[in-house]
């Protein structure tokens, strides 16, 4: 499987030779500066899979969660494309609205919901969490364990929960059908 992508202007352009580890919707605060108020789709892949080309400026910054991250944008029209934490260097995110193919961008969880918005809108069909999970480990170096890791049927440990940081993690609404 091979995941292409890139910024606006296409000065920047990627190729991912691995599934992902993890997709999700941060609400931390820093990513919602990053989205223009809103939160960040991460597509989370192992960072030896990814293969970019063009130059990427580094911001770097420590999180909410006390972590070193780098966030790369293009210097030319300033599109977030990667965002990455030196605890965990084997893993890279790419932006979902950098992907070539947005399908591939469905979130499997909401994080750092305690921060979002009273009006911010959360599935209420995946989970939930306030602040930050777990993430697969070095020792998690190939997709599938990695995958494995998060599965909560392979380790309840790590399982999801909806919390009620945010109205819509407490209360799951039915969906529409249509």
């Amino acid at each position: 499987m091979t995941t292409t992508g890139g910024c606006l202007c296409g000065a920047v352009r990627y190729e991912v030779d691995a599934a992902p580890v993890a997709v999700r919707t941060c609400w931390c605060t820093d990513c919602q500066k990053f989205a223009a108020g809103n939160a960040t789709v991460n597509v989370v892949f192992p960072a030896d899979a990814v293969r970019l080309e063009g130059k990427l400026t580094d911001y770097a910054s420590t999180a909410d969660s006390g972590n070193r991250m780098h966030r790369g944008f293009c210097p030319i029209c300033g599109t977030p494309v990667t965002t990455g934490s030196e605890a965990r260097p084997h893993l890279l995110g790419i932006r979902g609205g950098t992907l070539d193919d947005p399908a591939l961008a469905r979130p499997e969880i909401t994080i750092w919901t305690r921060s979002a918005p009273s009006w911010a809108v959360i599935d209420p069909d995946i989970p939930c969490e306030e602040t930050q999970p777990a993430l697969p480990g070095p020792s998690t170096t190939s997709p599938r364990r990695a995958a494995a890791a998060l599965d909560p049927v392979e380790d309840p440990d790590r399982r999801p929960r909806r919390l009620s940081g945010h109205a819509a993690c407490a209360t799951p609404r039915p969906r529409a059908r249509g």
